[in-house]
């Protein structure tokens, strides 16, 4: 991986052989760097994705989408480049929109691009819809600004206002903190419709352990002196 380019593209991993081929294959079209981080996957996620012409960062075992996430970014940081595109490797987001994310932080200056399914929002399951909702409606109001749809993990993120912030959560929440922590810093945000598209395979969140691990970050996120800001590099795995 060189790092003369501008954007890199992460995708956090776990147990996605029947998907992450096709996937890395498709972003390069639009991105030719790609780190797949391989979250103690027990089938051949990394093989498969390293065939497929990605780099392939490996967590002996299974730590979380947030540690993926930060190892990933981590990785994109050392390497040089400027931008990092984010997204799941379950088909759920289409490489094909990568330009449209590129296209608006270019236009508005913005140091966080979000993917918003708010238009096919029909489209999730009631549960998934109705926590997106409530979620980003308590953010919207700790940012004091709109945020339509803060769990979308298909981002674009510029690199040098990630190492000024402190991003820690190891799972799901991650998505949270990091919208959460760019808005309190002040960085701009906008975001890009996205269409809603179900993966194959079941959900791999976890309606009850999620949910209680996402209200404790919660709690601390939503005190006042919460999401410093200067420390450099996340912690990394």
């Amino acid at each position: 991986m060189h790092s003369a380019a501008a954007h890199v593209v992460v995708i956090p991993c776990w147990n996605e052989a029947a998907t992450i081929g096709p996937i890395v294959e498709r972003v390069r079209v639009h991105v030719p760097d790609v780190i797949v981080v391989d979250d103690g996957s027990t089938d051949a996620t990394g093989s498969i994705a390293l065939d497929a012409g990605a780099v392939v960062e490996r967590h002996r075992n299974n730590l979380g989408k947030g540690a993926a996430l930060r190892t990933g970014l981590a990785r994109a940081s050392a390497a040089g480049f400027a931008w990092a595109l984010t997204l799941d490797g379950d088909g759920q987001h289409l490489p094909e929109d990568i330009p449209a994310f590129v296209e608006r932080a270019a236009r508005t200056g913005a140091a966080l691009v979000v993917g918003d399914r708010t238009a096919g929002a029909a489209g999730m399951p009631w549960i998934r819809r109705t926590a997106n909702w409530w979620m980003s409606r308590q953010l919207s109001r700790q940012a004091d600004f709109s945020l339509p749809d803060s769990q979308c993990g298909f981002r674009l993120l510029r690199l040098d206002a990630w190492r000024q912030l402190r991003i820690e959560c190891d799972h799901f929440e991650i998505e949270s903190e990091t919208i959460l922590t760019f808005a309190r810093a002040g960085f701009r945000i906008e975001f890009v419709p996205v269409p809603v598209i179900r993966s194959a395979r079941p959900s791999r969140i976890r309606a009850f352990a999620d949910t209680v691990r996402w209200l404790r970050w919660w709690r601390e996120a939503s005190q006042p002196a919460s999401a410093p800001v200067g420390h450099g590099l996340p912690r990394t795995v």
